[in-house]
């Protein structure tokens, strides 16, 4: 599991969109200090490609929590296809660990990756321990008889009313069967990822 120290450090060099934990109108404000004396101070220079393309590939990097490594191999393959930031943008989304989290399983990624590894997620009724393994079309996402009771899941029943996060098209869920389904596959749009996938590839390419 990647190890994070200061979300809110990296946050303040990556953007608050990477963690939910600083996804706040607190955190937002200050962000929003720190870059008004940040460009002050600079003159408003901007960084260099290299910086900005690490800069990317780290925001990615720390959105779906996932090692240098991990993240170079999805590129590599990626890069190979006809769309690669389509493609990169769905083997990341459909991991299991962000299918769960997706459809409102977990309220975080973090804590979708620990249910996996701890084999409280399944696929198609099989309990699975690996966070990366690649959901498809066709497949229903469940947590496990055995670990309803689990903290993780405290709650998730009852505030289901209030659960705003919208779940998106290419899955469906059913809250009172603790289900979701692979009904598709996410399309990529940097304007609502609030990703830039070619800047990543730009990065790799050096």
């Amino acid at each position: 599991m990647l190890l994070i120290k200061s979300k809110f450090k990296i946050a303040k060099r990556l953007g608050a969109a990477i963690f939910e934990k600083t996804q706040s109108q607190k955190f937002a404000l200050s962000e929003a200090r720190s870059a008004a004396n940040k460009k002050n101070s600079r003159g408003g220079r901007g960084g260099s490609d290299y910086g900005r393309q690490l800069l990317e590939k780290q925001r990615v990097r720390f959105t779906y929590g996932i090692s240098e490594r991990q993240l170079s191999n999805y590129a590599e393959a990626a890069y190979t296809q006809p769309d690669p930031s389509t493609s990169l943008h769905r083997a990341l989304e459909m991991r299991a660990d962000s299918a769960a989290y997706r459809a409102g399983l977990l309220p975080t990624r973090r804590a979708a990756r620990q249910a996996v590894s701890h084999g409280h997620i399944t696929v198609n009724g099989k309990r699975t321990t690996v966070p990366s393994y690649r959901v498809k079309k066709g497949d229903v996402l469940g947590i496990r008889e055995g670990s309803r009771q689990s903290p993780l899941f405290a709650g998730l029943l009852e505030n289901k009313a209030e659960n705003t996060r919208a779940v998106p098209s290419w899955l469906t869920v059913d809250l009172s069967l603790l289900q979701a389904a692979v009904v598709g596959e996410p399309a990529y749009n940097a304007v609502e990822t609030g990703l830039d996938y070619p800047t990543v590839f730009e990065f790799y390419s050096r």
